[in-house]
């Protein structure tokens, strides 16, 4: 007999209203840094975000060093919001797959759930004849998707913590991988997410209001 499972009821709304509230900021105030606890729960979310067939192809580097951030910043058009903010979200995706980053997270997922199944094996071994012998950029473009699953999660918890999180691809991926050294860990940059909170002084931005499409734009129903 199957049992229906219902998830914690948040407060009204609670979730979209943040998401309005949000933005991209431009001007981050450098003298306001993000309290630690939370951008651990940021951080955590994209942690749990879901990716394909779980296997969280992409690591999270928190650069906090200021000057690190300043050699980012750059080669990332000069955008202030890495050296204002507190902290640099680096969203690092695997270069490709390999049997062994495979076996990893499938060994894993049998050492949490203390067991394994018949069908799971027969998927990792699915995976391990298909992923490594794929082009490595098809593996490596794979896999920064799911870094961007994991991303938007990361915004979605910056904005509940009412954490300023703007979201970036304007820098320069090899000199990026050269600064943090990703190349050698088998990693590749994919995208960068800058925590802070918004300066409104000199923000261009900060009092527009939010542009998208109606909902009849966007949304098509087949029935």
């Amino acid at each position: 007999m199957s049992t229906t499972v219902t998830a914690p009821t948040p407060s009204s709304d609670a979730l979209i209203e943040r998401m309005n509230w949000r933005y991209a900021a431009k001007k981050m105030d450098p003298a306001q840094p993000v309290p630690e606890d939370k951008v651990a729960r940021i951080v955590e979310a994209a942690r749990l975000a879901p990716t394909s067939s779980g296997l969280q192809p992409f690591e999270l580097i928190v650069v906090t060093n200021p000057e690190v951030r300043a050699r980012i910043r750059e080669i990332a058009w000069n955008q202030a919001q890495i050296t204002d903010g507190s902290h640099l979200l680096v969203f690092a995706a695997w270069d490709t797959y390999t049997a062994e980053r495979i076996n990893t997270m499938f060994d894993l997922t049998n050492q949490v759930r203390g067991f394994t199944n018949e069908g799971w094996e027969n998927y990792r071994q699915m995976l391990l004849s298909s992923y490594p012998q794929r082009d490595a950029e098809v593996n490596f473009q794979h896999a920064a998707r799911q870094a961007y699953i994991a991303m938007s999660a990361a915004l979605l918890a910056a904005a509940f913590e009412g954490v300023d999180a703007t979201p970036m691809e304007g820098f320069d991926p090899a000199q990026l991988d050269e600064i943090l050294g990703l190349r050698a860990r088998g990693l590749r940059s994919a995208v960068i997410v800058p925590l802070g909170y918004r300066q409104t002084d000199g923000d261009w931005l900060v009092n527009l209001p939010k542009v998208r499409r109606p909902l009849e734009q966007f949304v098509s129903e087949l029935r």
